[in-house]
């Protein structure tokens, strides 16, 4: 999750054999919640290129989440 405010989430899961990152965009409660996954890649190299393209941060700014 990013360590600036929360709204961007990636996670990796094991699917069919192989792990997946998939990141996510959260929307605050006051604009009705809910999560739209931006992308799903294979790699970190891959993770890196779909956060610059669709995100502000990058992936120093992840943090783990509690």
């Amino acid at each position: 999750m990013c360590g600036c405010c929360g709204r961007w989430q990636v996670s990796v899961e094991l699917i069919r054999g192989r792990y997946v990152y998939r990141l996510v965009h959260r929307y605050p409660r006051s604009f009705g919640g809910g999560k739209d996954v931006l992308g799903e890649v294979g790699s970190v190299a891959e993770l890196e290129e779909l956060l610059r393209r669709r995100t502000p941060v990058c992936l120093a700014d992840l943090r783990e989440a509690a």
